[in-house]
């Protein structure tokens, strides 16, 4: 049996809830304890046999309800028509019935058939064998004690069952929220890896082809100078094995196909193809790009390119109407600003700078920052007046802005 458990996040279940079994016990506990207490009274009243053979009779129906509920239920009830037969009164075995119907209604068993089976047996014992003795309250009593413990047992049911339903739908939501969590973490560590190789790689490489044409041309007497520039190619030979190294790091559990790997590096000359792109899925898209050709470092061009399409991403997923394009250079700087109307609200947006300020975003727009602050550069998101808003500023060099 399904047991609920205390939520972190949330207010802990009752008791009963988290042991489901306990309200199932008790109610046999207090069925056993009216059965010993009318087999005691049998005792000191000194009874017939068959007064405490209708007793029995109940008390054997209770005790067979715990492993065939329905059938229980049925010599339970029954009871009441020995007992009544009898001359006793048949208010100890009614309780032992009702208590078996809560118990039964309680396990899931259906609480209208088992309601109409104790009401059935109760009023037939009160108005055949009983000849109506006490009148219209006694058989109201009767029915009405049964409808109690059939909808008791059902309503506790139900409501455990939607406490049940409720720590399931929080479970899946925390599980769904860390699987996208990673997901969004390994992208971002592939993307770093891929233009860690593709950037930084390059860049070494050509130092060092140029290291080693400059140690060529030297004159043979510029001993200190040669042993200068052999020391650097060393140090440049160190920064190429270490980027291995944290490449291979970074690629931990990779699954990236061929196609996927030898993608061109993004970059600058590469975002008319990624504006394309978005148009072809049906977002209207209004660029204004000028950059002067050269003023750009690779690795600047990879983290613009990459601020432009994970704020397209947000404006087709959660943006209506035009989304505004707009990268161009502005006092020595680079400036990226991608603007659109608000559609869906994002989950946690907010503004805030590269500084840190302000509350954080959503999971891309989480690493966006990452990726402007590992640039040196400063971002801004803002929501205001239905528009959202991503801006962007870097050196082109990559400098502190």
């Amino acid at each position: 049996m399904v047991k609920a458990q205390n939520s972190p996040d949330g207010p802990a279940a009752p008791l009963w809830v988290r042991r489901p079994e306990a309200l199932h016990r008790a109610a046999y506990a207090v069925a056993a304890l009216v059965f010993s207490g009318q087999i005691v009274a049998v005792l000191l009243r000194g009874s017939d046999g068959p007064t405490a053979l209708s007793v029995l009779l109940a008390g054997g129906g209770v005790a067979l309800s715990w492993w065939q509920p329905w059938a229980g239920l049925v010599v339970t009830s029954a009871a009441s028509f020995a007992v009544t037969a009898v001359g006793h009164d048949p208010l100890s075995v009614w309780m032992m019935a009702v208590l078996v119907l809560f118990s039964v209604t309680l396990r899931g068993k259906q609480p209208l058939a088992g309601t109409g089976i104790v009401a059935a047996f109760f009023l037939g014992a009160f108005m055949t064998l009983g000849g109506f003795r006490g009148g219209a309250i006694v058989g109201a009593a009767a029915l009405f004690s049964a409808i109690a413990g059939g909808a008791t047992g059902a309503a506790l049911r139900i409501h455990r069952d939607h406490w049940w339903i409720l720590e399931e739908r929080a479970e899946s939501a925390i599980a769904t929220r860390e699987i996208e969590a990673t997901r969004r973490v390994t992208e971002e560590r592939l993307r770093i890896a891929r233009d860690l190789h593709d950037v930084i790689g390059h860049q070494v490489a050509m130092l060092s082809l140029h290291l080693g044409a400059a140690e060529i041309g030297l004159p043979e007497d510029a001993e200190s100078s040669r042993q200068a520039l052999v020391s650097a190619r060393s140090s440049a030979r160190t920064v190429v094995v270490e980027t291995q190294r944290i490449l291979a790091l970074l690629r931990v559990g990779d699954d990236t196909s061929d196609g996927e790997a030898l993608r061109p590096t993004p970059s600058l000359s590469g975002l008319e193809g990624l504006i394309a792109s978005f148009e072809s899925i049906g977002l209207d898209v209004r660029p204004s790009i000028d950059i002067p050709a050269g003023f750009v470092e690779p690795s600047v061009g990879v983290t613009v390119y990459r601020v432009v399409q994970e704020a397209l991403t947000n404006a087709y997923r959660h943006g209506e109407g035009t989304a505004t394009v707009e990268v161009r250079e502005r006092e020595g700087r680079i400036c990226v600003t991608v603007e659109n109307r608000v559609g869906h609200p994002l989950r946690g947006s907010g503004s805030g700078s590269g500084s840190g300020s302000g509350s954080g975003s959503g999971l891309g727009l989480v690493g966006m920052r990452e990726r402007v602050e590992s640039s040196s550069g400063r971002l801004t998101i803002d929501s205001d007046d239905g528009r959202f808003r991503v801006h962007a500023e870097f050196s082109p060099l990559g400098a502190v802005v």
